[in-house]
């Protein structure tokens, strides 16, 4: 059986190889001066190294479908119109980044020649702006093309967690990345539209505007406070009549709502949303989300794109849009292409046991060391990865690939998937690539706290044994958001645009 598989596994890559694109020597040229680290991903973890690395040291290659960062915190307030989309990224080539960038989804690693295949990302006219569940092209493969590295960085963060709820993938709109908050926003306002028109009936109007968020984290409650301001402070001016239809439900499977939060500030938040109208629906657990409406009045065929979210507390219900936001699910890549070790790295893996390191066979079949529920990469307090043999109780460590960010789970201390850990995790690395010291220092995080608004100028922040609520934690919330942005061109133009859309509303336009 092993045999069979080793032989399986030879022949595909080996037709891979065949399937490589002839890639212009200058684009992949190595620099001999320095060494090359290549960069999985360009979210939280991965950006954040590939502009604190030494570029005079390292030779930085961001491999990513997407040519930008993100900044996640302040999507929801794009989706809104609170803020543009372009105020939340950041290019990954920049003008004094001295970063390599190329587009396209990681296929394959060998750790043994130390080399990455890379599938080339379609253009947006062939495969659409997103890439499908499985992080792959939805026109079949691409160009095949390998690059050679000294050190790998695997970054590429997580998918939404469906938990494989039917229809959910298929219809629910998600949170992740700026082209989620632009359907987001353009959905709202379409639903708004439809209902304003003389031909809607009662009964369709009523699930236009019934809004339904799965998930109650910091994103989940984040977008329905930001989605009540949108309506109450702007829509209410242009659609009066419409705003009693308006309905925001957070649907959750937990006891409660916020539960990184204390009790306290967890029921100041819940309070609060009680008094605005959003509805708290904890402990229901959603069945399926499918296209068209429940007992749909006879005669009206017309479902305006609305959706029902059946659960198994109160059965079928009519939702115009539904915002998915419960948790994360690890990456294909890591999923797939990362489920086996073709050859043992004899040149960079170090034995944990040193007393099995002799009698290992070198034929034995090795994997890298996963988290058993997350299915995340286990890594050292260093972020090296880690390798386990099925048959033998040998391990190893490969000194020159690295895992951080929400991929990877520190075998010691486990930490919560956040873009404040990501990111700190990030910083430590580049910072001790630079300094040589990787082998000497472990990694510490320090808790900065967290923060969630509310709506309404009000909001909730925990630090350590120290509380803040109400318009105290909203000010704070928005600086430190405005701090933590990158570059100085939107530090300038982030409160440009708070202060155009407090004096003149928010922009509804929907393109």
């Amino acid at each position: 059986m092993g045999t069979s598989r080793m032989i399986k596994s030879a022949v595909i890559r080996t037709i891979r190889s065949l399937h490589r694109a002839s890639i212009p020597r200058e684009l992949l040229a190595h620099d001999p001066g320095r060494e090359r680290v290549v960069i999985l991903g360009s979210g939280w973890a991965g950006f954040t190294i590939s502009r604190h690395l030494d570029k005079n040291k390292f030779q930085a290659v961001v491999v990513s479908p997407r040519s930008y960062f993100v900044f996640t915190p302040l999507l929801a307030s794009t989706a809104v119109g609170t803020l543009e989309f372009r105020n939340t990224l950041e290019p990954v080539r920049g003008r004094d980044a001295g970063v390599e960038y190329i587009q396209g989804w990681a296929d394959d690693v060998s750790f043994d020649r130390k080399t990455i295949t890379v599938e080339a990302v379609p253009t947006q006219l062939e495969s659409g702006a997103h890439a499908n569940e499985t992080g792959t092209s939805s026109v079949g493969r691409r160009e095949l093309f390998d690059i050679k590295y000294d050190k790998l960085i695997v970054a590429v963060g997580c998918y939404s967690q469906t938990f494989g709820t039917k229809g959910v993938r298929e219809n629910a709109l998600f949170l992740k990345d700026v082209g989620d908050a632009r359907k987001i926003r353009s959905r709202i306002l379409e639903c708004f539209e439809t209902a304003s028109l003389p031909t809607t009936s009662e009964y369709l109007r009523k699930n236009l505007l019934n809004f339904a968020i799965v998930g109650g984290g910091p994103t989940g409650v984040e977008f329905a406070a930001e989605l009540f301001d949108l309506c109450h402070e702007d829509l209410s001016r242009l659609y009066p009549a419409l705003i009693p239809y308006v309905k925001i439900s957070i649907y959750d499977v937990a006891p409660k709502i916020l539960p990184m939060f204390d009790a306290k500030l967890a029921t100041y938040a819940l309070n609060l949303f009680k008094r605005d109208g959003i509805s708290i629906k904890t402990e229901h657990h959603i069945k399926e989300l499918r296209r068209g409406l429940p007992d749909s009045p006879e005669g009206d065929s017309n479902t305006a794109g609305c959706l029902t979210l059946t659960t198994q507390e109160e059965g079928d219900i009519g939702v115009g849009m539904c915002v998915w936001s419960t948790g994360l699910m690890m990456n294909p890549f890591v999923q797939k292409a990362l489920d086996s070790v073709h050859t043992y790295p004899k040149s960079s893996a170090i034995p944990k046991n040193q007393e099995h390191a002799p009698s290992i066979p070198s034929g034995l079949k090795w994997s890298l060391k996963r988290h058993p529920k997350s299915g995340g990469l286990m890594v050292d307090d260093r972020f090296r990865v880690q390798l386990v043999e099925s048959m033998s109780p040998a391990e190893a460590t490969v000194v020159d690939v690295f895992a951080v960010g929400d991929v990877s789970v520190v075998e010691k201390s486990p930490l919560p998937a956040t873009a404040q850990v990501a990111n700190q995790e990030a910083r430590w690395l580049a910072e001790h690539l630079n300094s040589g010291e990787i082998n000497f220092q472990r990694f510490s995080f320090r808790n900065l706290g967290v923060m969630t608004y509310l709506g309404g100028m009000r909001a909730i922040m925990q630090t350590g044994e120290r509380e803040i609520k109400g318009r105290t934690a909203w000010l704070i919330w928005r600086g430190a958001y405005l701090t933590k942005t990158v570059s100085w061109r939107n530090k300038f133009l982030i409160p440009i645009y708070w202060a155009i859309n407090w004096v003149f509303g928010r922009d509804i336009s929907r393109f």
